[in-house]
């Protein structure tokens, strides 16, 4: 990974057109090609950024950061501060704690609580980016990338964006959906992963593990 910290401006052309100001800020190049930008503040979301395949232009005051789909982002360096480079190595990847795991296997086992009709492909689905909780094939033929949360808060609608955008270069995989399911989604998530288009599913965990509720009343309708 590369690191820098610098005064810069940034302007993105493609989908749309956006540009930062000049000022100082954090500019990652990942192994994998992936770029981003981050200030100082917002936690892990980046003010641009843009997913591998990408290359890299280096032409010394700017870079010129563009991938096949057309979209270009022009990193313009008015003082360099900070410049490294550091070798990260494989990373083992998220440890899920019990019930996300658990969750995981039950829905790879009933797909269709999902969904009517859906079949699992494969579980734990290698990306570079790490593996995607479940592939599955709906009723049209589509691919659905799918991520399972316990939780569903907005870093796993990034999470999934980034599954999508590296399998997207998989074109064996043909046309993608996404969904995000979770046994409760919070509704910021939910407005950001249905943005995306991305399929909101929530699943009752006792359900799925067959454990039915207590059901105490006071009158006996029999």
């Amino acid at each position: 990974m590369r690191i820098l910290v610098a005064r810069c401006t940034v302007e993105y052309a493609g989908r749309l057109e956006t540009k930062l100001a000049e000022a100082t800020r954090l500019v990652m190049v990942k192994a994998d090609g992936c770029v981003a930008i981050h200030a100082d503040g917002g936690a892990y979301k980046p003010l641009n950024w843009m997913n591998a395949p990408n290359t890299v232009e280096d032409k010394g005051d700017h870079w010129v950061v563009s991938n096949p789909r057309g979209e270009t982002m022009t990193i313009r360096f008015a003082e360099i501060l900070h410049d490294s480079v550091h070798e990260l190595g494989e990373d083992p990847g998220l440890d899920k704690d019990g019930v996300e795991k658990q969750l995981q296997e039950l829905l790879a086992a009933s797909p269709e609580t999902m969904e009517a009709g859906l079949v699992l492909i494969r579980r734990e689905h290698f990306t570079a980016l790490g593996p995607v909780d479940l592939l599955c094939r709906d009723t049209a033929g589509r691919t659905v990338v799918i991520e399972v949360k316990r939780r569903g808060e907005i870093d796993g609608v990034e999470q999934l964006t980034r599954y999508m955008a590296d399998l997207a270069n998989d074109a064996t995989l043909g046309e993608l959906r996404g969904m995000f399911v979770a046994q409760q989604i919070k509704p910021q998530a939910r407005t950001l992963a249905e943005s995306r288009g991305f399929t909101c599913v929530e699943v009752d965990y006792d359900a799925l593990r067959g454990v039915r509720p207590d059901e105490w009343t006071l009158f006996d309708p029999q």
